[in-house]
């Protein structure tokens, strides 16, 4: 063998040695990148994972992320202790003292005082509606409003504005407004404790005094007139009892089963008795009203208390606002913030998925609500429609 020979055969084992760990021939070593033999090394298993995957799960993690915790509460929450449910007994016929003694209470000789306080945002026909079913049986209404909402954002006084529409209670009315934090950013949760600081105030100011009774509850869940009647004309009731109320969404035609309990009655406490809206004691108090949550006449009250109160951050995405799908969810029944069931079990999660069923009955509904269905039109059965401002 020559020496040019050997030399050739030496250059051809540099140059055609493994590429990529494949034997080549010169064509393709000069075809192949640098980017393809990375490529050829790589598991399309790994690639798919990190490229397809984990995005694909990110987005829908910030997508549906609310919906996966909710799905998953029953893992990482129990549900709470239960109620203690009084049985309630009511017929227009059978007198005060006697129902007195079907609750295994005794009748007074003469009635407590009652206290209705009540933190107000927007809700004038709630409020209305809410006044005339409680009228005879009130000695006192007490209403607070303040120039911010729960989320600092700036609002007119909407009750200064209509007050000549609630003159019927002018004289036993106790009104008073706090200035708000404008404190952006802050925990809403934060400002509501304190308005419901200022309404203790304004409560010692219009006069309640021990043993006076005292309704605590949102505007939207009132208490059937019945109901106080017969908690005033009866000893020996709890000092403090909650109020189960039929639970509705947007209008009387929308009937969810989830249970409506924060709303309480109180025998006031000087020094003990603090306004609040959560749970203060086990007892329950059967059918005693309604809570008709985000029943609004107008497209712009929803938008408006979307952003106001104190679960704003429900509203995850901007389109959430939009009037067109604020209008369709309402006449579907539907959830305006796309979440889950709130509930503590699987089996009422699922049970409970969906549109709330549409109901056509309009029995046993506040007398002044139908007393004036054509102007409350738009919260009862069949007329889901809103106007827009």
């Amino acid at each position: 063998m020559s020496c040019d020979d050997y030399y050739t055969s030496k250059k051809s084992d540099d140059i055609f040695e493994d590429v990529c760990g494949q034997q080549s021939s010169p064509s393709s070593i000069l075809s192949m990148s640098r980017v393809r033999c990375f490529l050829n090394g790589l598991d399309f298993k790994i690639l798919f994972f990190l490229f397809v995957f984990v995005p694909a799960v990110t987005f829908g993690v910030y997508c549906h992320g609310q919906k996966i915790t909710y799905f998953l509460r029953p893992l990482w929450q129990s549900p709470p202790k239960p109620f203690t449910p009084i049985t309630h007994y009511y017929h227009p016929i059978i007198p005060t003292t006697s129902l007195c003694r079907l609750h295994g209470w005794r009748p007074r000789e003469f009635p407590r005082r009652v206290f209705d306080a009540v933190l107000f945002s927007n809700e004038i026909e709630m409020l209305k509606i809410r006044w005339k079913e409680l009228y005879p049986y009130i000695t006192r209404f007490v209403l607070l409003e303040s120039n911010s909402t729960f989320t600092a954002l700036p609002k007119p006084l909407n009750f200064a504005e209509h007050k000549s529409e609630f003159d019927f209670v002018k004289a036993r009315l106790s009104y008073g407004v706090v200035s708000g934090g404008f404190r952006k950013g802050e925990n809403p949760f934060i400002e509501e404790a304190y308005q419901r600081l200022a309404l203790d105030h304004l409560l010692k100011n219009a006069g309640i005094e021990d043993d006076d009774l005292l309704i605590m509850s949102d505007v939207d869940e009132i208490p059937s007139s019945h109901t106080i009647n017969l908690l005033r004309w009866c000893d020996e009731i709890p000092d403090v009892i909650h109020l189960e109320l039929k639970n509705y969404l947007y209008s009387f035609e929308f009937r969810h089963n989830q249970l409506s309990w924060r709303a309480s009655v109180h025998r006031y406490k000087h020094g003990k008795t603090k306004y609040a809206h959560f749970r203060q004691s086990d007892y329950l108090l059967s059918d005693s009203g309604w809570h008709c949550s985000f029943c609004f006449r107008k497209i712009s009250d929803f938008i408006f208390k979307m952003k106001a109160y104190s679960h704003n951050d429900r509203v995850r995405f901007s389109h959430f606002l939009d009037p067109k799908r604020i209008q369709d969810i309402i006449c579907r029944g539907a959830d305006l913030y796309d979440m889950l069931p709130e509930e503590y079990t699987f089996r009422d999660i699922i049970g409970n998925l969906g549109p709330i069923p549409h109901s056509f009955s309009a029995v046993h509904l506040p007398p002044y609500l139908l007393e004036n269905a054509e102007e409350f039109s738009y919260l009862l059965p069949g007329n889901c429609i809103r106007e827009e401002r």
